[in-house]
């Protein structure tokens, strides 16, 4: 497993104001992984927001993901990507980002598609949502027995992500899970900060 793929992983809102602000306030609570997602369709505005934050990440020792966009990712040099079921093949972007970028892939409540993205070369996987989310409110829902079964079975760092906060996180943790995502658990904490130390420190003994 890579040990850097563990612990709090904040998700970027889309166009938000404060964006770079709650990046900053996640990464001094402790964030170890922040993904930028964006998809708005201004390349000159994306390119500069995920070069902006991957200075961030880089000052605070965190890694830097994009969402979707294998593109952006050579362009400015991100640590990885990470990507759904609509995106590139995980082979596919392999070849493109070289051995040494991180793939995360999106597995839903999927197992077998977590099996999938294992055998295709995937670093992580994550599954969700775990809980009923604002941000996407449709999204398939992941159980706890899954991550369960999950940790069971495959050997690279899972990623939980869906309706998590600091009030529910500690069970998601309990049932394997190596990375907890987050938007709204962050960002509409009247203390972006101390939501995000609240869940990194739920990794603090491991």
């Amino acid at each position: 497993m890579n040990p850097r793929l563990r612990g709090l992983y904040f998700v970027t809102p889309g166009k938000h104001a404060g964006r770079l602000e709650l990046v900053a306030a996640a990464l001094r609570g402790g964030a170890r992984i922040v993904q930028y997602r964006d998809k708005s369709d201004d390349t000159d505005a994306r390119q500069h927001d995920a070069a902006a934050i991957l200075g961030q990440c880089r000052r605070a020792d965190a890694l830097c993901l994009i969402n979707d966009d294998v593109a952006l990712c050579k362009t400015v040099g991100a640590d990885g990507v990470h990507l759904g079921a609509d995106d590139i093949a995980i082979e596919a972007a392999r070849i493109r980002l070289g051995p040494d970028r991180i793939i995360g892939a999106s597995c839903y409540n999927d197992l077998q598609r977590a099996h999938n993205a294992v055998a295709a070369g995937a670093d992580y996987v994550a599954f969700g949502s775990i809980y009923p989310s604002a941000t996407k409110p449709a999204a398939r829902r992941a159980d706890l027995d899954l991550l369960r079964a999950a940790r069971r079975e495959l050997d690279i760092p899972i990623c939980a992500i869906g309706g998590i906060t600091p009030d529910n996180a500690m069970p998601v943790v309990a049932a394997g899970a190596d990375m907890v995502a987050v938007i709204q658990g962050i960002t509409d904490s009247p203390v972006p900060e101390t939501a995000a130390h609240r869940l990194q420190s739920l990794f603090a003994a491991g």
